[in-house]
C-alpha cells in the first residue's frame, strides 16, 4: 500500500468571509461563519481519507 499523505486543513478569511482549504488543493465554499468553514474543512477530512478519524483544521 502506498504512503499517503495526511490532510491538513486551515481556514482563511477575506473581508468578512471565511473559507477552508487543504494542502491537497481542495477549498471549501466562503462562509460568513467561521464555525461552517470549520465544519466543511471536518467534512472534507471525512470523504478524503475514510477510516480515520479527522483532524481539527487549523486557524
Amino acid at each position: 500500500m502506498p504512503d499517503r499523505t495526511p490532510h491538513t486543513t486551515s481556514t482563511t478569511e477575506r473581508g468578512s468571509f471565511c473559507s477552508a482549504r487543504c494542502d491537497c488543493g481542495w477549498r471549501g465554499p466562503a462562509r460568513r461563519a467561521r464555525s461552517q468553514a470549520r465544519t466543511d474543512a471536518e467534512r472534507h477530512l471525512v470523504d478524503a481519507e475514510p477510516g480515520t478519524a479527522p483532524q481539527r483544521p487549523r486557524e
